[in-house]
């Protein structure tokens, strides 16, 4: 197999189609799937060698296997990690990345308006472990300074946050963090790989879920996990091989395609997402829009600085009440009821009753979850089809 050594210099679109590929003996053009749950070894000594790391290879596709590792090689020469460890599920990314390193007396520190799983993992399993909590508003750097003033050990955001996309000053954040001995996690969905950048912004870790936007097409779950080499190998690789979060080779070949296309398709989702935010912004029936590429949203300068781009994501109100945003949703015709996002099917939720519903109507009303907000993942159909099904919905 011919090598190249200069894979760091690759523009993004050739780390895309390129980035990790390993043929084998028949020089398959696509990635080969390896659907083979375990190895043979030529000899005793090899097993042996494999096994305590003094010969690189494969034991067992629950640790890795050679699709999984196109993957991981493919995602960290897209974000600029020395290594990336995949897992079954953007959830799964999440917590081993939190329960790799952490421990009883700790202090954790975390933006409040988060995805309802992770706000559970942070607020009912981390104190039931002995895990000091604290949760603040990530919009505000004071607030942040606040609950860094003391030792801390973790940090995590999202940014853009689900569902109402607010946006947090991750370089800020960031030298917050380091200064109180914590390392930072940041939950990059929202904007994908392509439109933000949380290393480069000072992050230590960062997680997808790469069922969203980076498989694209609605047909497999997964996740991963990118950061140093040492926190990958040394914490990270020992908890996800003795709990088994472990991503199946097929979905991982699935995600492998996607990423050819990735850049191509996050183009067109923020070229639709931006016309279809105008036209809600302009409309009679609409009480506010959120979404980071509209001088309208209250971070719009830090959006400009921290991101690309706007992304797919837009979160609305309704005027009237639950009963109007029901009644509006149930008149879609292109648009898909549904609780996922990052689909090439632009897909539209009621995050009250569904992807946050568990939180208490306190912290839903804190977060801006009320009964007429929407959140709207803007596909790759055309956009006047999308408005056209909109304000007929809204008509």
């Amino acid at each position: 197999m011919k090598q190249n050594t200069n894979k760091s210099k690759w523009k993004q679109a050739t780390k895309l189609v390129r980035g990790g590929t390993m043929r084998s003996q028949w020089g398959e053009t696509s990635e080969a799937l390896f659907l083979n749950s375990g190895f043979c070894y030529d000899n005793a000594e090899t097993a042996e060698k494999r096994f305590n790391g003094e010969e690189p290879g494969f034991v067992y596709s629950r640790y890795l296997n050679p699709t999984l590792a196109m993957l991981e090689q493919r995602m960290a020469l897209l974000e600029g990690a020395e290594r990336c460890c995949v897992v079954a599920s953007g959830m799964a990314a999440v917590f081993a990345a939190i329960m790799c390193q952490i421990r009883a007396g700790d202090h954790v520190v975390s933006s409040r308006a988060l995805f309802s799983s992770c706000h559970y993992i942070l607020t009912e399993l981390l104190p039931r472990w002995g895990v000091e909590v604290t949760l603040v508003d990530g919009r505000d750097v004071s607030a942040w300074k606040k609950a860094l003033s003391k030792k801390t050990k973790l940090v995590f955001l999202e940014s853009p946050s689900n569902p109402a996309l607010e946006l947090i000053d991750i370089a800020a954040v960031a030298k917050l963090a380091h200064k109180a001995g914590a390392r930072l996690i940041v939950d990059n969905v929202f904007c994908s790989p392509l439109l933000q950048k949380p290393l480069e912004l000072g992050a230590d870790i960062v997680v997808y879920s790469t069922t969203k936007h980076i498989d694209g097409q609605g047909r497999t779950l997964g996740g991963a996990v990118l950061g140093t080499s040492k926190f990958i190998d040394d914490e990270l690789v020992p908890f996800h091989r003795h709990t088994g979060p472990a991503l199946s080779p097929f979905n991982a070949w699935v995600a492998l395609k996607g990423l050819e296309t990735l850049d191509l398709r996050m183009a067109q989702h923020g070229k639709n997402a931006m016309k279809v935010a105008e036209f809600l912004e302009k409309h009679k029936k609409i009480e506010k829009v959120i979404y980071p590429g509209l001088k309208s949203h209250p971070q719009y300068a830090l959006a400009k600085k921290q991101t690309s781009g706007g992304g797919n994501m837009i979160a609305f109100y309704v005027k009237g009440n639950k009963r109007s945003a029901f009644a509006f949703l149930n008149k879609l015709e292109i648009i898909d009821i549904s609780n996922t996002l990052g689909d090439a099917k632009s897909l539209i939720t009621h995050p009250a009753t569904t992807t946050h519903f568990s939180l208490k109507p306190e912290d839903r009303k804190k977060f801006g979850i009320t009964d007429t907000l929407l959140r709207l993942s803007v596909g790759l159909e055309d956009a006047d089809d999308l408005i056209a099904d909109l304000k007929k919905a809204l008509g």
